[in-house]
């Protein structure tokens, strides 16, 4: 049997006919460009990701390298180099506040906060020296007290180690005492700024002496390193000579270090550092802020010429009262004045064992202590032994006051 025409297509129209696919073309050389580019800066980014990486090692393990064990735990704030270099616009000479034995200080600005800062450049050679310079630090770098200037942070770079602290606008209490060619229209100080420097510093070695849990003696108290702040406050800076110790150990120094005039004699002899030895330099600076000049000036008269001299003279007169400055005499200071030039006498006594320790210190200067009545024949009693001229009686009392601390029985009966 036949299939018609019409059937036929029927039946063509049913089956689905699959598309197939076009032929492939050869890929084109524009395609194997791209391909060779891609794969190339692949290779190039993979090899600069690992140099970046493996120049963030050495550094990352030179870092830990210079890192102490101290900085990790309890270090002060550690600042970049290039940060200081910027506060400072490169440490440039017009930015320069002043240059010691221990390096030069420099005015900064920090970017960042826009805080002034006083940046300390110094060199230490050794890795050794830099070690203990820096443990030290550690430990300064904690010490919080309104009367101390603080220590914000430090920076090794090389072979130079920077120490950051605050900037004190008023500089140092050295240009309003010895005034000269170069200050000499510097304000003057009143008796009641002067009183109240005193006191600071005074606290300050308070402090340092004995509030801390660690003895720190400072070993280079002079006006030059008595800073004042915007408030006309004072605040004891300059670390460089600190000695730490525990509470009931002696320390041992093996060298002699300090500023010429402000050395106690037994320091000199023997090398051995004490708060004692400060206490000496502190009742110096005592005498030089009531009497507005230095502790030797070689144009005064002959007689005035050493300070401690001419004001022990003075007191033997009756009238120490006129070895403070002119300008801040006055009849209802006067009391104070007599009683700060007869504790700074004591306090830089050429015996170690007559000097009082900062915790008397303070109380004599805040009222709550008097000095004793025969003070004047225990300071004099070193100098007259030394001409065969004392007599039994003070000695007594001299080998009597050596062996007594200051306590409120002792000198409560008058200044």
């Amino acid at each position: 049997m036949g299939v018609s025409v019409e059937s036929e297509a029927k039946i063509w129209e049913a089956i689905t006919v699959p598309n197939l696919p076009p032929y492939p073309k050869k890929p084109s050389n524009r395609t194997k460009t791209i391909l060779a580019v891609c794969l190339t800066i692949s290779v190039i980014v993979a090899f600069v990701a690992s140099w970046i990486g493996f120049v963030f090692y050495l550094r990352h393990k030179k870092v830990q390298e210079v890192l102490e064990e101290w900085e990790i735990q309890y270090g002060p704030h550690r600042f970049a180099y290039k940060e200081l270099s910027n506060a400072t616009k490169g440490f440039k000479e017009k930015q320069l506040l002043g240059r010691g034995g221990f390096g030069q200080v420099y005015k900064g600005t920090l970017l960042s906060s826009g805080a002034e800062i006083a940046v300390k450049r110094t060199s230490h050679g050794s890795r050794q020296g830099m070690s203990e310079f820096l443990a030290e630090i550690s430990t300064i770098g904690r010490l919080r007290h309104p009367n101390l200037v603080r220590l914000l942070g430090y920076c090794r770079h090389k072979e130079d180690l920077y120490l950051v602290y605050d900037f004190m606008p008023n500089g140092s209490l050295e240009k309003y005492i010895n005034r000269n060619k170069t200050n000499e229209n510097q304000e003057r100080l009143t008796w009641e700024q002067r009183f109240k420097i005193i006191k600071d510093v005074a606290a300050a070695l308070l402090h340092l002496h004995q509030e801390w849990v660690q003895v720190i003696i400072h070993r280079d108290i002079k006006p030059a390193n008595v800073l004042i702040d915007h408030d006309m406050n004072a605040r004891l800076g300059d670390f460089g000579l600190a000695k730490l110790y525990d509470q009931g150990f002696d320390p041992q120094t093996s060298r002699v270090a300090g500023t010429f005039g402000y050395i106690a004699p037994e320091f000199l002899r023997t090398g051995r550092a004490t708060t004692k030895t400060d206490v000496y330099a502190f009742g110096l600076v005592m005498l030089e802020v009531v009497c507005g000049r230095r502790l030797i000036e070689h144009r005064a008269a002959e007689s005035e010429e050493v300070l401690v001299d001419w004001i022990l003279e003075l007191w033997e007169k009756g009238d120490i009262f006129n070895a403070s400055e002119e300008s801040i005499r006055q009849e209802h200071n006067k009391g104070e004045i007599e009683l700060v030039l007869k504790l700074g006498m004591l306090c830089s006594h050429q015996a170690e064992s007559i000097r009082p320790d900062m915790s008397a210190v303070t109380r004599i200067l805040n009222g709550v202590l008097h000095l004793p009545d025969n003070l004047l024949d225990v300071v004099t009693a070193e100098k007259l032994r030394g001409r065969h001229e004392i007599s039994m009686e003070v000695l007594h009392d001299v080998n009597s006051f050596r062996t007594l601390t200051f306590t409120h029985s002792f000198i409560s009966h008058g200044q």
